[in-house]
């Protein structure tokens, strides 16, 4: 009898506490939503190179909490007008998910960090939370709020803030000369602690083979090789001339295998190795973008500190400046020069365009013109096109710099009249894999930071940085050196670098570019009143320019200062009106578009 009474009193219990519970959901997510606030931070919500990093913080009333019952927030970014969207997760009110909040009485605190992508296609978009409550149970039930919750509108993208002014890159002039005969310097980089000779990108053993497989008539060659003061390369003395010996080798058996013209017997070899010497060092410092002071604590240690070697090298690592001498001096210090003198047959250039023309139509062979002439023919027409081809044949042909770099500078002529963004990005790159080209074969600054400008203009960041820091090693004058990291540090915004970007701008001295670019670092950051120190730096270099009013515009904006939003933009528009249009789609200026100081301004 009693098994009998109590399985119906145990159906009667299990029956309350399925009631209970699902009765509790209507509550539970009224009582969370009442006094519910969810916000995301940064906001806007902004990218980070690649990636739009974010944190959601939402805060609910504690007063909702009951057992077996959890209210949660989905999360979800929508963008295509509304046609796609991203689910991102979701942040559950449940213990070890949330704090009680110190600072608003009663609240619970739950935060999550989430990333996006960073694509054209996803600004604009919003990101949505979504409430329900759910029973904390196998199959339970779940009861969704009716309306999305909209968190944060469209994404701020630094990289399209950054400011960058394009050095125009231009042909280097040709000229057909009778007289062929020179001098081919070919420099080469060894790594720390070795004389081997690198075969792969980034060295000149293809040009050296070209050049003597060319087989012009050669009377001297001279090889020079060097080594770094620190300590992997200098404890070797005989490391210089290991170097020496080895492309003296290499270069004695190209010629003995390949080259059917010139024998070693008949050229002159000379060799010069540099062991424990400072001079070389010394011009390299001094052509760098060191500081004057920090070029005169490097000076003073070398020529003025008493001590070895080895001691004035060890007295070097006290300097601040010993990073960048580690990092954009030593290693072209481990190098090694080739430099070959040479005699070519003369030649008449009466009828040099018409057979460059028939050379690039295949009706002759190339070798109708000398390189020289044929680069030269390129001046001799105003098609674009036909310059380009010029160039494709007599890169294909001679594998000279001068070509290869000609041809980039055509390239990109080709890409800034193409409207098709697609078509123009394909120029740039093919643009930047030809300057590339030249720079290995005639490395110095200037021609790896055109490589690095193509890059950059193509989208191709990687690259890009990578040219910059070889145009930063090689040195150069101060101006050229001071452009490379300004635009470096442009670069490193785009791709979310921002500690990088500003140890780029410690070099590149005071410009335009680089207060604009400074100042959104500090915007970004929220140090508004450095942000505003480098916007007046700007604005007093160009008065008339509307884009430093417009950077105050945004600080205020920040500030919540709206009579100065109002006030500063007005000034920006008055000087540029297509800031009017910017400022209506800028998301730093969401919350006062629907104002009057707002709407004035853009009048």
């Amino acid at each position: 009898m009693m098994i009998i009474f109590l399985r119906p009193l145990a159906f009667w219990l299990l029956a309350t506490t399925l009631l209970v519970s699902s009765c509790a959901l209507p509550r539970v997510l009224k009582q969370a939503e009442e006094g519910r606030t969810v916000v995301a931070r940064p906001t806007p919500l902004t990218a980070s190179g690649e990636a739009v990093p974010f944190e959601v913080v939402a805060r609910v009333p504690a007063v909702h909490l009951h057992k077996g019952v959890a209210y949660e927030l989905l999360l979800r970014y929508r963008y295509e007008h509304g046609l796609r969207e991203d689910t991102l997760g979701r942040i559950t009110f449940t213990t070890g998910n949330f704090v009680y909040d110190d600072e608003h009485k009663g609240q619970l605190l739950a935060t999550q960090k989430f990333t996006i992508p960073n694509t054209p296609s996803r600004n604009p978009g919003e990101l949505l939370a979504h409430g329900q409550v759910r029973e904390l149970k196998q199959n339970g039930k779940v009861l969704r709020s009716a309306d999305d919750l909209r968190v944060a509108r469209g994404i701020a993208d630094p990289a399209r803030l950054v400011t960058r002014e394009d050095t125009v890159l231009t042909l280097l002039p040709e000229h057909a000369s009778n007289n062929m005969s020179g001098t081919r310097v070919l420099p080469f980089f060894f790594d720390e602690d070795k004389w081997f000779i690198r075969g792969y990108l980034g060295t000149n053993v293809a040009a050296l083979e070209d050049l003597i497989d060319a087989n012009q008539q050669t009377k001297q060659v001279l090889i020079i090789a060097g080594h770094s003061p620190d300590s992997a390369d200098a404890h070797n003395r005989l490391l210089a001339s290991k170097r020496v010996r080895m492309l003296l080798y290499y270069y004695k058996q190209r010629v003995k295998t390949f080259s059917y013209l010139n024998k070693n017997e008949n050229i002159r070899y000379d060799t010069l190795a540099y062991v424990r010497k400072w001079d070389t060092f010394l011009q390299k410092v001094t052509t760098s973008a060191l500081k004057a002071d920090q070029i005169d604590s490097v000076v003073t240690i070398i020529n003025d500190t008493k001590g070895t070697f080895e001691q004035k090298e060890k007295a070097l690592h006290q300097l601040s400046a010993f990073d960048y001498i580690e990092q954009y001096i030593y290693p072209v210090l481990r190098f090694g020069t080739v430099a070959v003198t040479y005699t070519a047959p003369k030649r008449y250039d009466s009828e040099v365009y018409l057979l460059s023309k028939k050379i690039v139509e295949k009706q002759i062979e190339s070798d109708a013109l000398t390189p020289e002439e044929l680069r030269y023919s390129a001046t001799l027409t105003p098609l674009l096109a036909e310059k380009q081809r010029i160039y494709e044949v007599a890169a294909a042909n001679t594998n000279s710099w001068e070509a290869f770099h000609n041809l980039g500078v055509v390239l990109l002529q080709r890409a800034e009249k193409e409207p098709s963004l697609k078509i123009q990005q394909a120029y740039y790159r093919r643009a930047a894999v030809n300057f590339t080209l030249a720079a290995h074969r005639n490395p110095t600054a200037e021609f790896f930071y055109h490589a690095a400008t193509a890059y950059h203009r193509a989208g191709d960041r990687l690259e890009a940085l990578q040219n910059y820091d070889y145009a930063i090693k090689l040195g150069g004058p101060r101006p050229l050196l001071r452009k490379i990291f300004s635009d470096r540090a442009a670069l490193e915004i785009e791709v979310g670098q921002a500690d990088e970007a500003l140890r780029s701008l410690q070099y590149a001295g005071p410009s335009y570019q680089n207060y604009l670019n400074r100042a959104l670092i500090e915007v970004n950051r929220e140090h508004y009143d450095l942000a505003l120190e480098q916007y007046r730096a700007a604005q007093a270099l160009r008065p008339t320019a509307a884009a430093p009013i417009y950077g105050m515009a945004v600080v205020a904006a920040r500030q919540s200062n709206e009579g100065a939003v109002g006030n500063f933009l007005k000034q920006a528009v008055a000087l540029d009106r297509r800031y009017a249009q910017r400022a209506v789609e800028d998301l730093e200026f969401q919350d006062y578009a629907q104002g009057k100081v707002f709407r004035e301004a853009l009048k």
